[in-house]
């Protein structure tokens, strides 16, 4: 969206332009903490998270917009577009590594984003299992690696580590004199984790359902039901579940076609389709690439650096 036919006479100025986005960012951030997440999206309709010329200037506002916006999309269930933009940020943040370390200010809040997104990142390809990055897949290993792993166990509390680990600071949008909380003992935090914790329990059989199905082209429902130890109306409500899930959790993300699975059921028959396509190994030469120019520099530095002698005669 152009700002000058937008904003007209204010929208050819830099400062009201600058000003106008940088109070979209924060509208972000706080409909996030007070939980609507709807509203917060709205502020950002029209924000391009790509957009070198207005993001890259303010590099912690880049971030900072990138966490809340993949956390809003996380709580209404459009974790497709979660992982789209935690890859982009997460990415971003490697290559910029060095940059944010000299500025001691800041190096503690993106480290705390980077911890943050990558527990809300491990949240979403659970749910959403699309294809990710090499080097993003690596940071989810090493810092997440053990909580994934008993997930897939069947661990369900392994959720509310991971949510506490990713989400803001709710506030509460009423002040009220009572001392009983009219979000409970546990504050908004914990309401949150509440709405968090009905959509785990949805999904709490899909893992089981889609490993069950990736081991075949065609299945009786009638075999899946005995394996799952459910009546065959259970699981077809289950299937019809998986369904809609699936086709919610891809959003808007550009990726869909990476879902590693996708069925029909004719009948009493469920048929099922490998929809998993050939890895990419692209983006894992781009980070070696990238490596070794840091390299390079580094020794072209030390090797122009002069070279200092004393004379001890």
């Amino acid at each position: 969206v152009s700002t000058q036919s937008t904003g007209g006479e204010f929208g050819m100025k830099p400062i009201y332009t600058m000003t106008g986005f940088f109070s979209l960012v924060g509208l972000l951030r706080l409909y996030c903490l007070l939980g609507d997440y709807h509203m917060a999206l709205s502020c950002i309709e029209h924000v391009q998270f790509k957009d070198k010329d207005m993001m890259a200037l303010v590099p912690a506002c880049q971030i900072t917009a990138n966490y809340y916006a993949g956390f809003a999309y996380l709580m209404i269930r459009k974790y497709g577009n979660t992982i789209q933009l935690y890859q982009h940020i997460l990415g971003y943040m490697q290559r910029t590594k060095q940059f944010f370390q000299n500025r001691s200010f800041q190096a503690d809040d993106i480290n705390k984003k980077n911890e943050q997104m990558l527990a809300l990142l491990a949240i979403a390809s659970t749910f959403c299992p699309l294809r990710l990055d090499e080097s993003v897949n690596i940071q989810i290993k090493e810092k997440q690696g053990d909580k994934v792993a008993r997930i897939q166990h069947g661990d369900m509390a392994v959720y509310d580590d991971l949510f506490f680990s990713g989400c803001p600071k709710f506030l509460s949008p009423v002040v009220s004199e009572n001392p009983t909380s009219p979000f409970g003992s546990s504050g908004p935090r914990g309401l949150q984790l509440q709405v968090f914790k009905a959509e785990v329990e949805q999904q709490r059989l899909i893992p089981t359902l889609r490993s069950f199905l990736k081991l075949y082209t065609s299945i009786p429902i009638s075999k899946l039901a005995k394996f799952l130890d459910m009546h065959e109306n259970e699981v077809r409500c289950c299937l019809m579940a998986f369904k809609h899930k699936k086709e919610v959790a891809k959003g808007d993300s550009a990726d869909q076609t990476t879902m590693d699975i996708d069925f029909y059921v004719d009948k009493d028959m469920v048929h099922i389709s490998d929809t998993k396509i050939a890895r990419h190994y692209g983006d894992y030469y781009v980070q070696q690439v990238l490596k070794l120019k840091e390299s390079n520099k580094l020794i072209l530095g030390a090797a122009l650096a002069p070279v200092v002698t004393t004379n001890t005669a």
